[in-house]
Order: structure tokens, then C-alpha cells, then sequence
């Protein structure tokens, strides 16, 4: 009865993966012969490629830029739907998560035009302000500001949900014994809530530096495949996609795959010492 799931999961997951991992030490245009050329793609990537070094500095600023304020507009969000004075709770719930299911092409195509130099909507609103025009697709800051707010509107909802049901999850009469004791409402929130919710801070980082590492339907649909004029849009899936599907260089695109693959777990690793610090194993 469960031999479909393994079945498929064998097909299209397991066996492109360690294919992936043959292939990345292969030369290949995924038409002709394969050939073998050990580390050369490893190689070439760390040493001889600056723009994987520049799309390797963007995805992580445009991780900064979007992670930080997102996480803690979430938190902020389940703060004020868990509230006893806020009132339908229920919309407000389904409002918040709305943007997770929404097409992230038409969400990247409407953002486009807000964001458009010419004639985009926030540029409008800051002419009228009196304040300069910005050329949100190639300056290089704020192309990746631009991205990052696109992920921000994203996924604030869907982390706001995850951090509800964390904040419902906590006793109350561990606040009743807290208020008895005379604790004020902050030594409560640093005492009982963040505690509490250190598992669930930690889900929700490690989600979003993997979610961050893998950014390409924004950025391409904003700027361009190419990362735009001034790359400052390139991200490390962009650049692997032009790498493969571009260029047809498929042994080359899995090497910098599993380069992901490791930053992806070094860095979801220093994040969860982060966050663990300080608590007994």
C-alpha cells in the first residue's frame, strides 16, 4: 500500500539527486558523451567564477534583508491576533495567509510594477512626496530591496500562523502565576513567551534559510534570467538555471547544486547554534 509513494519518491526524487552528484563531476550538454572531469567544475567554481561569487553575495543579502524584518513582522502579527481585544480573528487569519497561495508569478508581475522606474507606483507616490526617483531594477542595493520585499509579503503571513499556533500552545496559567508574582508584561514575554517559542523560532529560520537560499520566480520575473543590468538580482538558483538551461553546461549547474546544498546546511547549522545557545543538550 505504500509502495506508490516509494516508488515515485525513488523516480523523482532520490534518483536525481545522486545523479546530480554523478553528473557534477562530468562535463556534459545533455545531449552528447558524458566526460569525466573530476573536480574540474568544483574548481572552476570556487576559483575562476566571479559571478557565482556575486550571486552567492546577493542570495545572502537579500536572505538578510528579507529574513530579519519578516520573522519579527510575523511574530509582531500572532502577537495581535492571539490579543484578547483583537476581533475577527478568523479573517484576519485567512487575509494573512493569503499571499502564501497566490501565484508567486502574478505576485512578482504586480510587484514589477510597482517597483517600475518610469512609471511604477512607488516611484509615483515619491515623486509626489517630493523625494527622487529610485531605479529599483538596476541599482544594485536596490534591485535586492525590491526582492526582498516581494519575499516579505510572501511569507510574513504563513509565519504569523506558525507562530499562533506556538503562542495558543503556551499555558495561560503559567501568565496567571507569572501576574501573581508581580512579573511585568515584558519579563513575561522574555521569560515564558520567547522561551516557549525557541523551538518554534527555530523551525521557522531554518524554513526560511532554505526558502531564502532558493529564490528564483522573483528575481527572474523582476529582473531577468540574467539577474538584471547590474546583477544585482542573480541568485544562486538563477544562476544555476542559466548555468544548465542557458548554457547547457548540466555537469557544471549540478556542482554549484550541491555548493547550495552545503551552504544551505552550514548556514541552517550556525542558525540553530544561534538560536540553541545557552541550553543544555
Amino acid at each position: 500500500m505504500i509502495s506508490p509513494f516509494f516508488i515515485l519518491f525513488l523516480i523523482f526524487g532520490l534518483f536525481p539527486i545522486l545523479f546530480s552528484l554523478y553528473l557534477s563531476f562530468h562535463a556534459w550538454d545533455g545531449l552528447g558523451t558524458m566526460e569525466y572531469v573530476g573536480f574540474r567544475n568544483f574548481k572552476n567554481l570556487l576559483s575562476d567564477d566571479p559571478d557565482f561569487w556575486k550571486s552567492v553575495g546577493n542570495t545572502f543579502v537579500i536572505w538578510f534583508l528579507s529574513t530579519l524584518p519578516q520573522l519579527f513582522l510575523a511574530l509582531v502579527s500572532a502577537f495581535l491576533l492571539n490579543a484578547a481585544f483583537m476581533r475577527f480573528k478568523d479573517f484576519f487569519r485567512a487575509v494573512f495567509f493569503l499571499p502564501n497561495i497566490t501565484s508567486i508569478v502574478a505576485v512578482a508581475i504586480i510587484f514589477g510594477s510597482f517597483f517600475g522606474t518610469q512609471f511604477g507606483l512607488i516611484n509615483g507616490l515619491l515623486g509626489i512626496m517630493g523625494i527622487p526617483r529610485i531605479d529599483w531594477i538596476n541599482d544594485t542595493f536596490w534591485v535586492k530591496a525590491a526582492i526582498a520585499l516581494m519575499v516579505i509579503w510572501r511569507w510574513t503571513g504563513y509565519n504569523a500562523i506558525i507562530y499562533l499556533a506556538g503562542l495558543q500552545a503556551v499555558p495561560n496559567d503559567l501568565y496567571e502565576a507569572a501576574t501573581i508574582d508581580g512579573a511585568s508584561r515584558t519579563q513575561q514575554f522574555f521569560r515564558i513567551t520567547l522561551p516557549l517559542l525557541k523551538p518554534i523560532i527555530l523551525f521557522t529560520v531554518i524554513l526560511s534559510t532554505i526558502g531564502g537560499m532558493q529564490l528564483f520566480t522573483e528575481p527572474a520575473i523582476l529582473v531577468g534570467n540574467t539577474g538584471g543590468a547590474t546583477k544585482g538580482g542573480l541568485t544562486l538558483v538563477l544562476y544555476l538555471y542559466n548555468q544548465a538551461f542557458g548554457n547547457q553546461l548540466f555537469g557544471y549547474s549540478s556542482a554549484i547544486a550541491w555548493v547550495l546544498f552545503l551552504l544551505i546546511g552550514i548556514f541552517s547549522f550556525l542558525n540553530w547554534k544561534f538560536i540553541s545557545r545557552g541550553e543544555s543538550v
